[in-house]
């Protein structure tokens, strides 16, 4: 009997979930959104992608192209702001321009996208500084444009979407990018209980891997190979002469193969994020978020460094080392 009930009632759930969802807020022309890091990217596709579905976009762009390609490719719904999310002049500069534009209506919704991935490497490899500028854009950047624009949030009882990453879930790799991302995850689930009294939500977009200059694998091996010709020799030692053609083998023959290149199924989430009126509190686009490093996050921690370490690429002769002094 009970599972019948269950093959009934599961089923039923889903579908009431897929019905409210479907459904959309009113008026998106009086409605505000303010996107970060709209030059390339998720960032540039959703302002577009808004901007046909009616919503009038504030992009904010780190350069100037940026700017002028964004406005070409527009509407003139759309407004472009120059913004390095990093920079708290420029924060502010551009919370004042969203405050004269959207006036006593508020700001419908923030979409936190801004972010960088490099550098990332073994720790050893790395020095405090080389923590510092990603830091700055993925954690501190995410919370400096909220902050700035939290009032009028507020007073349209809108919402915030922040871009994490399945890496504020699970660290694979050293390196800042995890740690920022982690930073992320945290300030969404404060903020979220924090805003929920006055009417705002906070929703949390954590993409797998797809093909985006975060994931360009000849940056990623460029960085590797700056890191790598500055460590000291002992170090070099540890890792062994071919560590990194070991590791340039590993990223073509596995990140490659596990790149999204439809980054509309990210866009997509932040869009019902932002225009749905039930939305949901997190999203996890991509195959290999919802079917691999989601549920590795749920595992305990003895068999997440078990399944981790198959894929991993081992020092050389850093084991041998390790062995011996035992």
């Amino acid at each position: 009997m009970l599972p019948y009930i269950l093959g009934l009632l599961v089923p039923s759930l889903f579908f009431i979930r897929w019905i409210r969802e479907r459904k959309s807020v009113s008026d998106p022309s009086l409605k505000y959104v303010y996107i970060t890091g709209c030059d390339t990217g998720f960032g540039n596709l959703l302002s577009k992608h808004l901007d046909q579905l009616g919503f009038r976009v504030i992009a904010g762009c780190y350069t100037e192209k940026g700017e002028d390609e964004l406005k070409k490719a527009a509407s003139d719904r759309l407004t472009t702001l120059p913004l390095d999310v990093s920079n708290a002049d420029s924060v502010s500069k551009a919370a004042d321009s969203i405050k004269a534009l959207v006036g006593e209506k508020g700001l419908w919704a923030v979409v936190n996208n801004a972010g960088i991935s490099l550098p990332s490497a073994p720790y050893d490899w790395l020095r405090v500084d080389d923590f510092r500028p990603m830091l700055e854009v993925n954690l501190y950047g995410v919370i400096a444009v909220t902050l700035s624009v939290l009032p009028l949030l507020k007073r349209a009882r809108g919402r915030v979407v922040n871009v994490a990453s399945v890496f504020g879930r699970v660290s694979p790799f050293g390196g800042p990018y995890c740690l920022s991302k982690y930073g992320v995850e945290a300030f969404n689930d404060s903020l979220r209980r924090n805003m929920a009294p006055f009417g705002v939500k906070v929703l949390c977009i954590e993409p797998g891997f797809f093909k985006t200059s975060v994931t360009d694998t000849s940056m990623i091996l460029k960085n590797l190979n700056g890191l790598w010709n500055r460590l000291p020799q002992e170090v070099k030692d540890e890792y062994g002469s071919n560590y990194l053609d070991r590791v340039t083998h590993t990223l073509e023959d596995s990140l490659l193969k596990m790149l999204d290149s439809d980054l509309m199924k990210v866009v997509s989430c932040m869009t019902h994020a932002v225009s749905a009126a039930h939305p949901r509190t997190r999203y996890s686009p991509g195959w290999d978020a919802k079917f691999f490093w989601i549920p590795i996050s749920y595992m305990p921690t003895f068999l997440q460094d078990r399944v981790l370490a198959k894929n991993a690429v081992r020092p050389a002769l850093g084991s041998a080392k390790l062995l011996a002094l035992k």
